[in-house]
């Protein structure tokens, strides 16, 4: 198991490879279909620090945030998948979520030295582990505003990495 707080560096994603386990610990950011776009949008203009947003070594989980908790949707959702590139590029370390992912994005996560890391959709243990959730913004979303959690060892599985990918 390897052990990972974010923000992570370019070193830490860098050892990463396909089938690894690791544990995320600290804070991260959640979104998904409904604000990623909007999130895409600032970072290509420049205005994420206008919503708050620090993007540099950080993850992204593709989930809503819920009283009940939070458990991964489907990453190669259309809105979801098409951010895995230019959130890379605009810092975006780890993209955490579930499903199957094109060839082309695992080329874009190698060109921008990140990784994609699967995660089980156990939506009690992952509560368990959740010690803080506050909305960075868009909290007309509702669940799926762009939130930031503190998470405490958050195990997920290493699926896109270094170009290769665990689906083939």
């Amino acid at each position: 198991m390897i052990e990972l707080t974010t923000p992570f560096s370019e070193e830490d994603i860098a050892k990463l490879k396909v089938g690894d386990v690791v544990s995320i610990s600290g804070y991260i950011y959640t979104g998904r279909d409904a604000v990623l776009p909007k999130i895409v949008k600032h970072a290509e203009e420049g205005t994420l620090a206008d919503v708050n947003v620090d993007l540099q070594g950080q993850v992204i989980f593709h989930t809503a945030v819920s009283p009940a908790g939070v458990g991964p949707t489907s990453s190669n959702k259309l809105e979801i998948e098409g951010s895995f590139e230019p959130l890379s590029r605009h810092g975006i370390k780890m993209h955490l979520g579930k499903g199957a992912i094109k060839p082309e994005t695992v080329k874009a996560l190698a060109e921008n030295n990140a990784v994609f890391a699967i995660i089980p959709p156990v939506t009690a243990l992952l509560e368990s582990q959740t010690e803080n959730r506050e909305v960075v913004c868009y909290p007309e979303l509702g669940m799926e505003a762009f939130h930031k959690i503190k998470v405490n060892k958050y195990q997920a599985i290493i699926a896109a990495a270094q170009g290769e990918s665990i689906y083939g």
